[in-house]
């Protein structure tokens, strides 16, 4: 008796090749094309022009340039940094020979994807090393179960702290990548309490994802696009300020309610099917070992741990830290986290390395994605994209004119999911056609926060991908679980867009 094979969703490398497939496939069918590119040359104080075709120009670096070019940017932004990089010129378009990608270049893109992403993957590998270390330590198990009972009764207050103060972190300096770490550490505390893994990932991701759509001082979004726009960043900024308050508000009362239903009634959970093998890896791996107690040491050890995290998130919002500064801080604290609890060198390596192959697959993940978006650029169609975007929306009225800029926007974020290369790319393009509309700058800004960060909650090519996999749930159930709540902030961020373009 023959037995039909059930279905299964693919993973999420099976995905991302097949959206890097689909990619290749436009790069045949759309047009090639680009627009002629500004940037500031800090080194020889000039004004570098770079036409579609390659050929650079060097220009004065003065106001009057800039008014030349049509780029309402003001000069100190370039001067200042607040603008690195290169911005497309209005009205520069050409269409250029078509450089379709093929098969080969299709199987380049995962490992030009890595070598372009190199600094973040190694920051998820040190990160996984350093975990693996503290796990090794046993602090992590004797926490989690002193937390569980500090947290009886009161669970839900797990939810609203994670979710407002990564939402803080995302709105304040695009907390994103960074949010990789935590889910080994969270993951645990969220089982112990009754809820499942998809409560700790909404928790996380969800939070981040909102955080950064409320962008209110957010360097990499707010400030950059608001200064491609050639507007000052706390233009509107009220209306952020509410879309950060509200849309936290909404998300945390949705991930509470569907944590509350699956506490009550395990089976509810999306991935019940995966429990088992969940509480395997996060809350049962040590079963092995004697239960250590919550002594001084412990403690020490989960304060380092967690002022790392802290210590990680000051330097990148103070002190101009990046992926290099933030690797060596999660390398040399596995080395004090080691020295207190005296592990031997042999067994350290051995455990970093453990925890470092752990997120292998995550940090793959994160290099492939990147891949996908150089298929594009080497394709020439990321700016012809932009192009015909921009045409759409011409001769609209100006409230069905912002929501449909906020969808374009969302589409755009599909080829280009980083925030600060979408602005540069996008925003002198699109903020001048609110000058024609009739509408504030600023409204411009907002709909390409709002369609950037609606996309980032599903989009396969940013970081979704990467955070499921740190507890193996499939897309497909992430957006049985998501759907419905973007479907609330999507009807909100367009009334609140409406307010701000006839209020």
């Amino acid at each position: 008796m023959t037995t039909k094979k059930k279905l299964q969703f693919p993973t999420a490398y099976t995905i991302l090749f097949i959206v890097a497939a689909l990619v290749a496939i436009l790069t045949w069918i759309m047009p090639a094309g680009k627009y002629d590119s500004l940037a500031y040359d800090t080194h020889e104080n000039v004004f570098v022009v770079t036409t579609a075709t390659g050929e650079t120009t060097n220009y004065p670096p003065t106001q009057e340039t800039l008014d030349n070019f049509d780029i309402k940017a003001k000069l100190d932004k370039f001067v200042g940094g607040d603008i690195w990089k290169p911005i497309g010129i209005p009205g520069t378009y050409t269409k250029l020979e078509s450089n379709p990608q093929g098969i080969k270049q299709l199987f380049q893109s995962p490992i030009n994807g890595m070598y372009g992403g190199v600094d973040i993957i190694f920051f998820i590998l040190i990160i996984g090393g350093f975990i693996g270390v503290v796990n090794h330590t046993g602090a992590f198990d004797s926490g989690i179960s002193h937390l569980a009972k500090t947290l009886n009764g009161k669970e839900k207050w797990l939810i609203i702290i994670i979710t407002s103060l990564i939402a803080l972190g995302g709105t304040s300096f695009g907390l994103a990548e960074e949010t990789i770490a935590f889910y080994p550490i969270l993951v645990p505390v969220f089982l112990a309490v009754g809820y499942d893994a998809m409560v700790a990932v909404a928790a996380i991701y969800v939070g981040s994802s909102i955080g950064t759509m409320a962008s209110t001082v957010n360097p990499f979004a707010t400030i950059m696009a608001s200064n491609a726009a050639g507007i000052n960043w706390t233009s509107g900024i009220i209306g952020r300020g509410v879309m950060l308050v509200v849309g936290t508000a909404i998300c945390i009362v949705y991930i509470i309610k569907y944590a509350e239903k699956v506490k009550k009634d395990p089976s509810k959970s999306l991935i019940f099917s995966q429990k088992a093998e969940i509480e395997e890896r996060f809350l049962h791996s040590n079963t092995d070992k004697e239960a250590k107690a919550f002594d001084v040491r412990t403690k020490l050890i989960l304060s380092i741990f967690a002022l790392s995290f802290i210590v990680m998130i000051y330097g990148v919002s103070k002190l101009d830290w990046w992926f290099l500064e933030m690797t060596t801080l999660f390398f040399v604290a596995s080395i004090v986290v080691a020295i207190i609890e005296k592990i031997d060198e042999k067994i350290y390596v051995a455990e970093f390395l453990n925890g470092a192959r752990d997120l292998l697959g995550v940090a793959l993940i994160v290099g492939i994605a990147r891949g996908v978006t150089m298929i594009m650029d080497n394709g020439l169609i990321s700016d012809t994209m932009l192009y015909y975007t921009s045409n759409i929306v011409d001769g609209m009225g100006k409230g069905l004119f912002i929501n449909v800029m906020m969808i374009l926007f969302a589409g755009l974020s599909f080829f280009v999911p980083s925030s600060s290369g979408l602005a540069v790319l996008s925003m002198p393009i699109m903020a001048p056609l609110a000058d024609v509309v009739g509408i504030p700058r600023e409204s411009i800004v907002s709909a390409y926060q709002y369609g950037m960060g609606m996309m980032a909650f599903i989009t396969p090519t940013g970081l979704v991908l990467a955070s499921l996999m740190m507890v193996n749930v499939t897309l497909d159930k992430w957006f049985k679980f998501i759907m419905p709540l973007l479907g609330i902030l999507l009807a909100f961020t367009s009334g609140l867009l409406l307010v701000g373009v006839y209020f």
